[in-house]
């Protein structure tokens, strides 16, 4: 068994899809195995987070007892990684295939990265945690690479590219998912709250005179009555942005 104590020790050599498990002898609990423990898991941390998962709590939602869970893995990081990685199947890599040109391949890839990360608000904070090197993660990283290989960058410049896009993206899912957040553990809908929220702060007298330069951009987000639409329309206009730079970064370092 993979002790943490041992894993910290090593921290840049510590992952579930490099170390090599010794077989358990006899059989596990009947009923139980690897993809029911993740899927749970990962149904929980959805609802509640990293900070709220344990294994004692995830082998109750099993009806199993905590011993039962390490006949099929050695400790909850392991259970999170490969949580991470079953998210990462979630990604549509056929659409990114059946994608016209590079353009299109980008436009796609960041959609589904901002989905899962709005969809699975715990992967932000995990993913500078672990290596994040699972089969899933490795196959979306490939796309990835493809796509940025195509716009004829050269291959100096492909990372700062790659960058540019999927940490706008790793940023954009992530404020996006925390607001979806606390929107619900408020009570309210995103729209409830963020018209609630933007007029707390208009309304407050010591933040008039700091807020005149942003009455424009103010009124014409809360205009759209959707904070849905304003994710979407920012999301989408910004990505726009990003292509549109690539494209004259390509025409710049070829001269064409």
């Amino acid at each position: 068994m993979v002790k943490a104590a041992d894993r910290a020790k090593n921290p840049a050599r510590s992952s579930v899809w490099l170390e090599k498990r010794a077989a358990r002898s006899g059989g596990g609990p009947a009923g139980l195995d690897r993809d029911r423990i993740v899927a749970t898991a990962m149904r929980m941390l959805d609802e509640e987070g990293l900070a709220k998962l344990s294994m004692r709590k995830l082998a109750a939602e099993l009806n199993v007892t905590a011993m039962s869970l390490y006949w099929y893995v050695d400790t909850k990081d392991d259970i999170i990684e490969f949580a991470m990685d079953r998210a990462y199947g979630e990604f549509d890599l056929a659409a990114v295939d059946a994608a016209a040109d590079w353009r299109d391949r980008i436009h796609v890839l960041a959609l589904e990265y901002r989905r899962m990360l709005v969809g699975h608000p715990w992967m932000s904070p995990s993913t500078g945690q672990y290596l994040n090197i699972g089969p899933n993660a490795i196959a979306v990283g490939q796309k990835i690479h493809e796509a940025i290989r195509e716009t004829g960058l050269p291959l100096e410049r492909q990372p700062s590219a790659m960058a540019a896009v999927f940490q706008f993206v790793y940023g954009y899912g992530t404020i996006e998912a925390q607001f979806d957040r606390r929107a619900a553990e408020a009570g309210m809908s995103q729209d409830e709250f963020y018209v609630d929220s933007i007029k707390a702060f208009r309304d407050d007298p010591a933040f008039v005179d700091q807020a005149k330069g942003m009455k424009e951009i103010l009124d014409e987000r809360v205009s759209h009555g959707s904070v849905s639409v304003i994710w979407d329309r920012d999301f989408a206009y910004a990505l726009d942005v990003l292509v549109a730079g690539i494209e004259s970064m390509v025409s710049r370092e070829t001269g064409t």
